[in-house]
């Protein structure tokens, strides 16, 4: 299935079915009930999601909005699970698929942890450059989202992005 820039795969409390990004780039947002969004997570190719769903069936976490355009595969559940139950090997792959997510959010840690908010700008620029090239940060992410993702507000998001144009950066 294809999906274009700002569609919705899935919406936060349903449930369905499982999927797989072959391509693009997928934010998960929780909604709150005042109808305030947050940036929860950013879906790169080759993820199987919802992550908390892999081993057994839950309500999706979060919304799942298309950053770019994406190619999607959808699981049924049922086929998901049924696999599992006969192919006990598959839960390595599964484990496998985790580590390497939680590998990347290790990434977004250090991101987290640098001392100057520049270089944590930057630090998340160079991380997505290389799943959105040509596009800049700006161009799938607010400003809001992008302080969000590395705990920045958004007026300081905003003042270093001009330091960067000034600068001739990205």
């Amino acid at each position: 299935m294809q999906l274009h820039k700002g569609e919705i795969l899935f919406r936060q409390g349903e449930s369905g079915p499982l999927f797989q990004l072959k391509s693009g780039m997928l934010k998960i947002v929780r909604v709150h009930e005042d109808g305030s969004e947050f940036l929860v997570n950013v879906i790169v190719p080759g993820e199987t999601i919802p992550h908390h769903s892999l081993i057994s069936p839950n309500p999706y976490y979060g919304t799942a909005v298309a950053l770019i355009p994406c190619e999607v595969e959808r699981i049924p559940s049922s086929e998901w699970y049924q696999q599992l139950e006969q192919n006990p090997e598959r839960y390595r792959t599964i484990a496998l698929q985790l580590q390497d997510k939680l590998r990347m959010m290790q990434q977004r840690i250090d991101q987290l942890t640098e001392i100057s908010p520049a270089d944590k700008l930057a630090q998340l620029q160079s991380w997505l450059h290389t799943f959105i090239q040509p596009a800049s940060l700006t161009d799938i992410l607010t400003q809001s989202e992008i302080g969000q993702l590395i705990g920045l507000r958004r007026e300081t998001i905003n003042r270093l992005l001009k330091i960067q144009t000034r600068q001739g950066g990205r």
